[in-house]
């Protein structure tokens, strides 16, 4: 099998959207800036939803659905939210098509709907007017929401997974009795997301609250988690927002409390999204192709037999299907490859590509020996073991694998933030070794904006685990309180 990926230190970029395509992630649809997400991709998305839906449930959330319209007027209710998606909403005018005098079909100019609808670039507006009838005493409160869903968000620049006009995501939307109790929750979920993506995913994060300049379109507060690409660039890998009584305002949301009055509701929603798989490929991968940790791989174990003739390879299975039992046992996800279209070296280079953390090869000297040969996709080593030995190995080898696969990352993450007090080392460490920059900064929009301008780079997050230093702002000089993390970003 072919796989002649360019070398990341080549392209990142190319690697990247090859990988993504070869590897049988996603492909580009007919559809500009959409794509679809074919059955491997997709079995890694749904190893990452069963995951998050379990930690969700565990944190006593429940899933809903919404519709995927949301009637114009709703956006201009929350003021600051219909401007942070005016650009990007794709809107519904006519609801029926006709066959024109010349034969084609048409838009019905006669069914222009009264009102134009919104395809959901995000559901508040949605969710919050259902809630209204939902919501009458502090007895209903707190409501814990989530829903699975897809958005659209009229993108121009797209690249798969990564950005596209429509992706698959869970929202949560929760309403709270108390703004202690909603800030409470935001929080809570920015740890749940960073828990999945460090203990699942095996990708390190750091965890922060976002500048005003980028907070979340009607929000108060911004959590969020950060991560770094091999390619010393940041890509936010989940939000948590606390929005205030901004949207039960908005949408009139108000319930009876303990003492009789009448009181607005306090908010969370957060999210994360497809762009999870983006980071998951560039957060591990190599030029051989995708590495996956265990946790995610839908294989995560291969068998193939190397044989000649029919009677060795009845033989072979045999022993196969018998490890396949016991790892199936155990939870392991174990696939026989025995087709007889390709050869062995085509199998081997397929299943590192797709990022199989292991494959077990069994031919005949190793029947013949009571052993197996292992390979690992992390190390791309081989060891033989023995037969007695091959479950347990097998076993903690995939734990070894989800952890090596963390600390990989942790360290290059951790070589990749760097202090700096200068604007010279700024611009020098951002041209010349990426990742994510510690400095100062004087708080002001005015100047976050000038240094994206100056730079492409961003305040990706101020972490929350910070230490207030005095200093002075690495652009202006001017009085500062903690560094927090620049970065060029997806």
């Amino acid at each position: 099998m072919s796989k002649n990926l360019t070398k990341r230190s080549e392209d990142y970029s190319k690697w990247y959207n090859e990988l993504v395509v070869k590897a049988d992630l996603a492909e580009n649809s007919a559809v500009r800036g959409c794509m679809v997400i074919k059955p491997y991709g997709y079995a890694i998305w749904e190893k990452m939803q069963a995951e998050l839906d379990r930690m969700f449930k565990e944190t006593g959330h429940q899933n809903a659905y919404f519709p995927l319209f949301i009637p114009k007027s709703y956006f201009s209710k929350e003021a600051s939210h219909v401007d942070g998606f005016a650009k990007e909403c794709a809107v519904v005018t006519h609801y029926r098509l006709r066959t024109g005098a010349d034969g084609k079909i048409e838009v019905d100019p006669d069914a222009k709907l009264e009102e134009e609808l919104i395809v959901r670039p995000t559901s508040e507006t949605i969710i919050w007017d259902t809630y209204r009838g939902w919501i009458q005493s502090y007895r209903d409160l707190p409501l814990l929401i989530n829903q699975w869903a897809n958005v659209v968000r009229w993108e121009m620049r797209t690249r798969l997974f990564l950005r596209t006009a429509e992706f698959l995501w869970q929202e949560g939307h929760t309403a709270h009795a108390t703004q202690t109790e909603a800030i409470t929750e935001a929080e809570q979920m920015m740890n749940v997301y960073a828990d999945f993506a460090e203990n699942f995913m095996a990708i390190p994060v750091v965890k922060g609250v976002k500048t005003a300049n980028e907070r979340f379109a009607g929000a108060i507060e911004t959590y969020c988690i950060e991560a770094l690409m091999q390619d010393g660039k940041a890509l936010q890998a989940g939000t948590s927002h606390f929005l205030g009584q901004n949207f039960a305002k908005a949408f009139d949301v108000k319930f009876t409390s303990k003492e009789g009055k009448q009181e607005h509701v306090w908010a969370t929603s957060w999210g994360v999204s497809t762009r999870l798989m983006g980071a998951l490929v560039m957060t591990h991968s190599d030029d051989n192709g995708l590495v996956l940790p265990p946790n995610l791989a839908p294989i995560q174990v291969v068998i193939v037999p190397i044989y000649k003739g029919d009677e060795q390879l009845e033989a072979i299975s045999a022993e196969a299907k018998q490890l396949m039992a016991r790892l199936r046992k155990l939870g392991i996800s174990v696939k026989y490859d025995d087709r007889d279209t390709h050869k062995p070296g085509f199998k081997f280079a397929e299943y590192e590509l797709k990022g199989v953390p292991l494959r077990v090869a069994i031919g005949p000297n190793d029947l013949a020996n009571g052993t197996f040969e292992v390979a690992r996709r992390d190390t791309l080593t081989k060891e033989t073991v023995i037969s007695a030995d091959i479950v347990t190995y097998i076993e903690e080898t995939l734990e070894k694998i989800q952890k090596n696969l963390f600390d990989k990352a942790f360290s290059f993450r951790d070589a990749h933030i760097t202090e700096v007090n200068s604007f010279e080392e700024f611009k020098d460490v951002l041209e010349n070794k990426t990742g994510f920059i510690s400095a100062h900064w004087d708080g002001t929009p005015e100047t976050e904006e000038k240094i994206k301008e100056l730079t492409k780079a961003t305040i990706r997050c101020i972490p929350l685990n910070r230490k207030q230093e005095a200093g002075v702002c690495v652009l202006t000089g001017a009085p500062s309180g903690g560094r927090v993390l620049f970065a060029k970003a997806y």
